[in-house]
C-alpha cells in the first residue's frame, strides 16, 4: 500500500482525505482515522505534507503486514470520523507486537 492508495481508500469510503494517526493505547497499537481532513481550510498540513505523512503511515502498515486488515476494517466500518471521535482500528501484530511496545 502507498500513501496515495490509503488516501483513495479514505475518499472512497467517506468522501474526504482524513488524517490518519498511529497510536499506542493501553499496550495495543491502533490506526486512528481522525476527524480533520485535507479539504478543510483549517487542516494543518499542505497537500504535499499530507501525502508524505500518509506514505509514512503506509510504510508502517506494510512493515507490520496489516494492510489487508486495515483495508477491510475501513471498507466494512459503520462508523464515521466526526469532531472529537476518531475511527479506531486495533491492529493485530501477532507475535511481533512486543517489538513495538518499547
Amino acid at each position: 500500500m502507498t500513501g496515495q492508495e490509503l488516501q483513495q481508500l479514505l475518499q472512497a469510503k467517506w468522501g474526504c482525505s482524513y488524517d490518519v494517526q498511529i497510536r499506542r493505547i493501553k499496550g495495543k497499537i491502533y490506526v486512528q482515522v481522525m476527524w480533520k481532513y485535507l479539504e478543510q481550510a483549517s487542516f494543518p498540513l499542505s497537500a504535499l505534507e499530507y501525502e508524505e505523512h500518509l506514505n509514512a503511515i503506509a510504510q508502517y502498515l506494510n512493515g507490520w503486514g496489516v494492510v489487508e486488515q486495515v483495508k477491510q476494517t475501513i471498507e466494512n466500518s459503520r462508523e464515521r470520523p466526526r469532531l472529537g471521535k476518531a475511527v479506531s482500528i486495533p491492529l493485530d501484530l501477532g507475535e511481533r507486537a512486543s517489538e513495538w511496545m518499547v
